[in-house]
């Protein structure tokens, strides 16, 4: 009998538990991402990218270098797989999610545990913010907002070189507040770039507060059309709805999914922490036992 294909549900339920485990043993860690994304990314992975298996080593080996003359090859891009014309890609913008692409990669068999183990230690490739050499990204993002266009000109020289495969970027909402990520829909919108497919967590959170205290980016969906974007807007939350807008044929334009969030999502315990929480740290022992009391009935 074949093996019963990965369930989205699941995966997404194993990355809220893992990354709460996680930020319990390293006393502290991006845990409302973990819990804003975990559909997002369990869905890419199982319902949307054409992917072939890892080709990368199940445990990372330590940091060996940056890319450059004679070393092009510094890439944790192996993690999803050789790219071949037939293989989507996967370019991670929201780097600080980088736990939670971890984990990911360990609920679909793409990494092994003893990789999330280096997680942010001395000479790990594993690093707390994604870069070019971490597990399951291609692209270093920068201070945010630099990813989307890199996709653009990987999504421009496939579409010249006619390969089938699509890019697909995963975003936060917080990068709409930089100038590059219009520019580079512009471009997207320009050259028809409708092999490139952005999965954007709208969680509505950064790193000093709320979004719309600091700088409101809304209507963001009027806003991308009218850069010539075709945009979805989804709940975060349901794999189905987040599915959907992949299959839609491509029409010329790059497509866009806002997926609308909560970033406490499985974690109660989270939200007396508003708007504070784009980093978990414990402020004392009886903090940090009352999440190892929500562990334990997870």
């Amino acid at each position: 009998m074949l093996p019963l294909p990965p369930d989205p549900h699941r995966i997404a339920y194993a990355i809220r538990r893992r990354a709460l485990e996680h930020t319990i043993a390293c006393n502290g860690g991006y845990l409302s991402q973990a819990a804003s994304s975990a559909e997002i990314l369990a869905t890419l992975y199982t319902r949307i990218m054409h992917l072939g298996p890892s080709i990368a080593p199940p445990v990372p080996p330590p940091f060996s270098d940056v890319p450059g003359p004679g070393r092009p090859h510094v890439t944790g891009a192996g993690y999803n797989g050789p790219k071949g014309p037939e293989y989507d890609r996967f370019i991670v913008s929201a780097v600080h999610y980088a736990v939670a692409i971890y984990i990911t990669l360990v609920e679909t068999g793409r990494m092994s545990p003893e990789g999330l183990a280096q997680f942010n230690t001395d000479g790990s490739s594993v690093e707390m913010i994604g870069a070019e050499h971490s597990p399951g990204h291609e692209v270093t993002a920068g201070s945010l907002g630099q990813a989307l266009s890199q996709a653009a000109g990987i999504a421009f020289a496939r579409k010249r070189r006619g390969d089938t495969g699509r890019v697909w970027v995963f975003m936060s909402d917080g990068e709409f507040q930089i100038g590059q990520v219009w520019e580079a829909f512009q471009t997207l919108a320009f050259h028809r770039l409708d092999n490139v497919g952005v999965y954007v967590d709208v969680n509505g959170q950064q790193c000093d507060g709320t979004m719309d205290t600091v700088m409101d980016i809304e209507p963001l969906q009027q806003k991308l059309e009218a850069f010539g974007a075709r945009v979805c807007r989804v709940d975060a939350h349901d794999v189905d709805a987040l599915a959907r807008p992949a299959e839609l044929p491509p029409d010329g334009r790059p497509l866009v999914v806002l997926a609308y969030s909560n970033p406490f999502q499985g974690f109660p315990i989270l939200e007396a922490r508003r708007p504070k929480l784009h980093y978990v740290r414990f402020s004392n022992p009886q903090e940090k036992a009352r999440f190892q009391t929500v562990l334990e009935t997870f």
